[in-house]
């Protein structure tokens, strides 16, 4: 199967082994023939394969093309899943049960994403279920991280025959823990280039009245503001580009879109739609829909135009991401949607990405 695959990428190229356990590349193909590329180290994507409107296929989401340059990204979150904690917390400090805990510090003053060897950074234990369906499974051990608990978390990954990625989530601990898990898929639907295109005429509509300001260190202020009036509200579909670049204190923090939108939810954990972009050009589209009360819209701030698969470059504001998440420094904000897992509970989250064209 090895050359017949359309991504033009080889397992040889993802295989190595880290403290005792086996990298690889596993590529679910649907009944359409159109394949999605998951390796095993950080259960990172490297390649979704779809059509545009004219039939032409191409990688809409950003990645490496073997696995030292996964290791080595300069993104290390690059399309990675996320773990234990999704996002910042403040200071990298929180208290549960009555005992505070002090996380890594790596993104100011601030933890990011489980840390710097957080579930992005482990190699999972893969068990392919189909052509089309693979499970990952991975143990964090008490105290990695500086986290309580053991943490038992499997993560399955099916690419539908409608060009749908869904990931669904489950997990349980020893011990009372705190658990905000997402993927940091970086999605480019133009297709990725030298370089890959910018973002700024994505078209974008957005199912949340409300999202969170930040602080300049990216930390929930801890107000929950409406989206009316401001270049928050994407209730409307509008350009990315429209706003990103207004003269506006949120978007300074962020040093653009960087902020957790609150979705508009009938009840807690109902499985709804989040987000939806198109891009004119192509006419590919992709809507988010998950059972998570929030969603980060990230629109790539940060990127210089480093190397991904195949002589690609990821310049700034060349991709977005749609992280499904409980809130930033929840553990931090009492109100905020609960993020502790007790022992005996199990934590689950579905998210899809699905993947489409305009006529």
């Amino acid at each position: 199967m090895e050359n017949n695959n359309i991504c033009g990428l080889k397992s040889k190229d993802f295989k190595t082994t880290i403290n005792g356990k086996k990298t690889d590349l596993f590529i679910l193909r649907n009944q359409k023939g159109y394949e999605c590329a998951v390796t095993n180290y950080g259960g990172a994507l490297v390649a979704i394969m779809v059509p545009d409107k004219n039939g032409q296929i191409a990688n809409v989401i950003q990645g490496h093309d073997n696995i030292e340059d996964v290791i080595n990204s300069p993104e290390p979150f690059l399309s990675t899943l996320i773990g234990r904690y999704g996002n910042r917390i403040n200071r990298g400090r929180f208290t549960l049960a009555g005992k505070e805990y002090n996380l890594a510090i790596n993104n100011g003053p601030n933890a990011l994403h489980g840390g710097p060897t957080g579930f992005h950074a482990r190699v999972w234990d893969a068990t392919p279920m189909s052509d089309n369906s693979l499970v990952l499974k991975y143990v964090s051990s008490y105290g990695e991280e500086g986290f309580t608990g053991e943490l038992t978390v499997t993560v399955e990954y099916t690419w539908t025959d409608d060009n749908e990625l869904v990931i669904d989530y489950l997990a349980t601990t020893n011990k009372k823990t705190i658990i905000n898990l997402t993927h940091h898929a970086f999605f480019s639907l133009a297709g990725i280039a030298d370089p890959t295109p910018s973002i700024d005429n994505l078209v974008c509509e957005m199912n949340a009245d409300f999202y969170l300001p930040i602080d300049e260190t990216s930390i929930p202020t801890g107000e929950i503001l409406k989206v009316e009036g401001t270049p928050f509200d994407f209730r409307t579909p509008k350009t990315i580009g429209q706003d990103i670049n207004a003269d506006n204190e949120q978007l300074k923090n962020g040093n653009g879109y960087d902020h957790c939108f609150v979705l508009n939810k009938k009840e807690a954990g109902e499985l709804s739609f989040a987000a939806r972009i198109t891009e004119p050009a192509s006419g590919r589209t992709l809507e988010c829909w998950t059972t998570e009360p929030g969603v980060q819209m990230y629109t790539d701030n940060w990127a210089d135009g480093y190397k991904g698969q195949h002589g690609a470059t990821f310049p700034k504001r060349s991709a977005i991401c749609f992280e499904a998440q409980h809130f930033p420094d929840s553990p931090n904000r009492p109100y905020f949607p609960p993020v502790v897992l007790n022992p005996g509970d199990v934590y689950t989250q579905k998210t899809i990405y699905r993947f489409g064209v305009t006529e």
